[in-house]
């Protein structure tokens, strides 16, 4: 690279690449946060969010899928690495990466026994039309389908 080249890249002249790539998304500081990041897609994307729409089981269940996979990264996973919602033909694409490279775990119950905790997990692979968990180099990323029709 030549002194032009560097001047330009340091004097804040966008390169081509970030040019491509676009704006790098805010993490999530809390589910709420990441509640609004969903929210703030569907309803630029997919739908119009209004007062009928928000006793939608379907937009719900999406709620809920988001606030699971974040918070669990929050508590389990050493916080969030990477956050990402896309819409794709009538699904979402749900991305949430933390630092651990432990799978979540399902905790077996006896029959009648209410315990505190361990029902998100559960409730995300019931609730999702797939989940893939995927271990990488820095922890592991969960990406969840969800149907909005």
């Amino acid at each position: 690279m030549n002194t032009e080249q560097a001047d330009d890249v340091q004097g804040g002249a966008p390169d081509a690449v970030s040019e491509e790539a676009g704006p790098r998304p805010v993490l999530p500081v809390n589910a709420a946060a990441a509640r609004a990041q969903v929210m703030d897609l569907l309803n630029g994307r997919f739908c119009a969010i209004d007062e009928s729409t928000h006793d939608d089981v379907v937009l719900a269940d999406v709620l809920l899928v988001t606030s699971e996979l974040v918070t669990n990264a929050l508590r389990h996973g050493g916080g969030i690495t990477e956050f990402s919602a896309e819409v794709v033909a009538d699904e979402l694409l749900l991305v949430v990466a933390d630092a651990s490279p432990w799978p979540p775990v399902t905790v077996a119950r006896a029959p009648g026994e209410f315990t505190v905790g361990g029902y998100g997990w559960p409730l995300v692979r019931r609730l999702a039309k797939s989940v893939a968990v995927i271990v990488t180099g820095s922890g592991k990323r969960i990406e969840a389908v969800l149907g909005l029709s």
